[in-house]
């Protein structure tokens, strides 16, 4: 396990990490995908939809959903990816955030406001752990289903940064900077219906929570669509054996 460090160029500093390879995400692909017929992913998308809709904590059903109707918007991220250093090299060496590759206890040692810290806390505050990512199944491309496994296992991240709860309102108003970013459709359906579900006097407050994400508040440039596409950014990288 290599140790966690603070690197000083950044308000909320980035944390250091070991990272997996390419050939241990393609190997785990190969174990869990799923290929599907249009008719059979129709289908499987329909039924996700649908419940989803009924249940938004079904987890399960969510990530059928973002899987079977994400093929365009996961090729947009990867071409976005793309068109950065940083976005190419995660691309190349695929690396994972899990408690295998980040030493937590290190994190709780950092000083309050580096990036590794409130990621952490975030983390032991709401009981939630990147562990408890689903591995993707339904994408036919391998190098799209590692940006969609990169975006489930940094979407926790995403809430830290925008310092933002696992309640109701703060999943909306995350799935909200999500969609502006990413295009994801479920994003966007979890965004617009998700905000249906709020009691009538919460509403508004996905407005202004969103309002002053979008407006870059964690200066990070975390401003929706004017901004790089954070799955793009290094948050993880190793100490021994990369550059840093």
């Amino acid at each position: 396990m290599i140790r966690l460090y603070q690197f000083s160029g950044w308000p909320l500093r980035r944390l250091f990490s070991s990272s997996g390879c390419s050939s241990s995400f393609t190997m785990d692909y190969a174990k869990h995908r799923v290929s599907l017929s249009p008719v059979q992913r129709a289908i499987l998308a329909a039924g996700a939809a649908a419940i989803s809709f009924v249940d938004p904590f079904r987890g399960d059903m969510i990530a059928c959903l973002a899987e079977t109707t994400g093929t365009d918007a996961l090729s947009y991220c990867h071409r976005k990816m793309l068109a950065t250093s940083e976005g190419s090299r995660i691309l190349a060496r695929k690396p994972r955030i899990s408690s295998s590759t980040i030493d937590f206890s290190a994190l709780r040692r950092l000083p309050q406001g580096t990036l590794g810290r409130i990621y952490c806390d975030f983390l032991d505050v709401n009981n939630v752990s990147p562990d408890t990512r689903p591995a993707v199944r339904f994408v036919e491309d391998t190098e799209l289903a590692y940006v969609m496994q990169r975006y489930r296992e940094t979407h926790d991240i995403y809430h830290a940064l925008l310092l933002m709860p696992t309640t109701m309102l703060g999943e909306v108003t995350v799935k909200w900077v999500e969609a502006l970013q990413l295009r994801l459709p479920m994003c966007f359906s979890g965004a617009i219906f998700g905000a249906f579900r709020l009691r009538p006097s919460k509403r508004p407050n996905v407005g202004s929570a969103t309002t002053f994400t979008l407006r870059g508040k964690t200066k990070m440039k975390i401003n929706g669509i004017r901004s790089e596409v954070t799955i793009a950014e290094t948050y993880t990288r190793g100490t021994q054996d990369e550059e840093t």
